[in-house]
């Protein structure tokens, strides 16, 4: 299960992606953001081992890799934020 700090960057990235759902985005984008606010909100809010965690957060990055912009500078900026998120839970949990 993962600590405390990461559980608060999880949080935050779930944050950061379901910012994006009222935001007008380009229909070609919206599939791989809406998806990786779900995979984000799972995980969010479950307690799952660091291994698992780091799958679904690592799909999480893989998602965002396909969103150059969304045509939304707000979102744009979400987007941004959480795929800094990602990569910050990523080496966290392979720190440990």
């Amino acid at each position: 299960m993962v600590d405390s700090d990461v559980q608060t960057l999880l949080s935050e990235l779930a944050a950061q992606l379901d910012a994006t759902a009222s935001r007008p985005m380009r229909p070609e984008v919206t599939h791989w953001v809406a998806e990786a606010d779900a995979i984000a909100g799972d995980v969010a809010d479950a307690d799952l081992p660091n291994d698992v965690v780091a799958e679904r957060v690592g799909h999480v990055r893989d998602l965002l890799s396909n969103v150059d912009e969304t045509g939304d500078e707000e979102a744009d900026d979400h987007v941004a934020a959480a795929e800094t998120l990602a990569d910050e839970v990523l080496a966290r949990l392979d720190d440990e």
